[in-house]
């Protein structure tokens, strides 16, 4: 009876530790669930301060006296002068690659002749180019975030005034240039120093051809299209919230 029981023992003993070992190698292989890092919110609104040069392209411009034949680039033209603002730039993104861009400045400028007209001084004019891009961000090259873009620009010519200057009897008395739409293409890129500050380079170009008028020695009636079409060359440095 002893030895029945024993036996019986040593066998219950067995399935135990067998049981045991089993639960162990079940709990050995179940999956270890660590808590994931808090992901970071996306915030879709990025700012730039920027140094913008505002270079026209006056080739082409018209010059149309009335009573006289139509004349044109070379004969009679245009010059605008460059110039270099401070421009402020608002950007969201819609995805992490799709953004749209807002560019607000203002630059003044000095208009004179070219051709038949050279050296004569015809008026300075105040600009607002607000333009609005869309745009694609590329986003697999680490820290260079590279990106182009297109789409429209409004200019707004204020506080224009006629220079009332005579050369050789002629003197422009009154300048008007009258507000125009334009296509706006882009391409640039910001280089991301952390997760918020960065560099930035940005090259538009515009096509604006507005309508003027003005009127010469206070009797002259002068038309024509300004070939503005400008370059927009920038520099500055990049916010991202």
């Amino acid at each position: 009876m002893k030895t029945i029981l024993t036996t019986a023992s040593l066998l219950a003993l067995a399935s135990s530790l067998a049981s045991i070992s089993v639960e162990a190698a079940d709990l050995a292989q179940a999956p270890i669930y660590y808590k994931a890092p808090p992901m970071e919110p996306f915030n879709p609104w990025m700012i730039r301060l920027r140094v913008l040069g505002v270079l026209p392209d006056t080739a082409g411009s018209s010059v149309n006296v009335a009573g006289a034949p139509p004349l044109s680039s070379p004969a009679s033209g245009l010059s605008i002068s460059d110039q270099a603002v401070p421009e402020l730039d608002i950007t969201y993104f819609f995805t992490k690659n799709v953004a749209a861009e807002l560019i607000l400045g203002v630059s003044r400028h000095h208009i004179s002749g070219t051709g038949t007209l050279n050296g004569l001084d015809i008026g300075k004019v105040w600009l607002l180019p607000p333009t609005l891009t869309l745009q694609y961000h590329f986003t697999d090259f680490g820290p260079l975030k590279p990106y182009i873009g297109a789409g429209i620009n409004y200019t707004a010519f204020f506080n224009q005034s006629a220079a009332n200057t005579s050369l050789a009897g002629l003197a422009v008395t009154d300048l008007h240039i009258g507000n125009q739409f334009g296509a706006a293409v882009q391409f640039g890129f910001d280089y991301m120093l952390d997760r918020h500050w960065g560099l930035n380079f940005d090259v538009k170009k515009l096509w604006l051809r507005p309508e003027y008028s003005a009127t010469v020695n206070n009797a002259i009636a002068v038309t024509g299209r300004a070939n503005i079409d400008p370059w927009l060359v920038s520099g500055g440095i990049t916010y991202k919230f």
